[in-house]
């Protein structure tokens, strides 16, 4: 169960082997001898990747359940004899990894060596959707309006600005709107960015004003693209946290009417018993966050 539930995770026989230091073929042989067992196929093999069935999706919804009170009763266990030991799921948009996540780790390493840190970088969406199903103990993402079955710790609402170097034509200026940054070469993200579903309504009505805009798929090139020189950035200062402390990129909020902030948070499942490990990081990340200053952003 435990080579299924890593290859079911990973979606990746050699993954797991090295997940689990075991042979790619000892992980192969359990998970055929499991299938063979229930008489029925748990995976599609496709190239070096697998694809779980129906059947392999139903087993692997019920062992997840079994799995985490099992870890978290070795936790405990650990814990009985002096060790304290265990791993930290952890979710992130690209944003915070950028910015202050990589200060935040480095601290909880320092103080529990012995605790192993798990972190994957996504986006909001698939952050919630992990925390709905378990497979993560904590989440970092915008989200503006959280369903029931997450609980939002810690939150920020962050204002939505133009990221650009000090010498840009507009860093002098004492109020900023998005038709002033559009007489300027603009970069913005894309429809599966969480700042470009904050701001659409905004570039919507100005769609017969506004140039050609550059649009990416990445907050890092966003902050690259601001640091050239040539483009404008439109985003959150998340991100852009360690330049904008440098003073190699400055951040000026918008104040176009009517627009909106982007809702940033630290995120739990709803009714989530953490075990010791998951428990120590969400009280250091809560700590942590209520103490972080970030331009164009307000506690809420």
């Amino acid at each position: 169960m435990i080579y299924f539930q890593t290859a079911a995770e990973l979606l990746s026989i050699r993954e797991c082997a090295r997940r689990l230091n075991v042979a790619s073929s000892a992980v192969s042989r359990q998970i055929t001898q499991l299938e063979d067992a229930l008489g029925m196929a748990l995976f599609q093999r496709e190239g070096r990747r697998i694809k779980m069935t129906a059947a392999g999706e139903i087993l692997y919804r019920h062992v997840r359940r079994v799995a985490s009170p099992l870890e978290a009763a070795v936790s405990e266990l650990d814990m009985l004899r002096g060790l304290k030991t265990g791993s930290v799921r952890i979710a992130t948009v690209e944003s915070v990894g950028l910015s202050f996540l990589p200060a935040l780790l480095t601290a909880f390493s320092q103080r529990h060596p012995t605790l192993h840190l798990n972190v994957e970088v996504t986006s909001s969406s698939d952050v919630v959707s992990r925390l709905i199903d378990e497979t993560i103990d904590v989440g970092f993402g915008f989200v503006t309006a959280p369903p029931r079955e997450i609980e939002m710790a810690v939150r920020r609402d962050v204002r939505v600005g133009a990221l650009m170097r000090p010498d840009h034509p507009l860093a002098s200026q004492q109020s900023l709107t998005l038709a002033d940054c559009f007489a300027h070469p603009v970069a913005i993200g894309t429809r599966d960015l969480s700042i470009r579903r904050a701001i659409q309504p905004n570039l919507e009505a100005a769609a017969t004003a506004r140039p050609p805009l550059l649009e990416v798929g990445s907050i890092r090139m966003l902050v690259e693209l601001a640091q050239a020189g040539h483009h404008i950035s439109i985003m959150t200062p998340i991100g852009a946290h360690n330049e904008i402390g440098s003073g190699a990129l400055i951040f000026l909020p918008l104040t176009d009417p009517g627009l909106s902030t982007n809702r940033f948070g630290l995120m739990v499942r709803t009714g989530a018993d953490l075990h010791f490990a998951p428990a120590v990081f969400y009280e250091h990340a809560k700590e942590h966050f209520r103490s972080l200053e970030l331009p164009g952003a307000v506690l809420s």
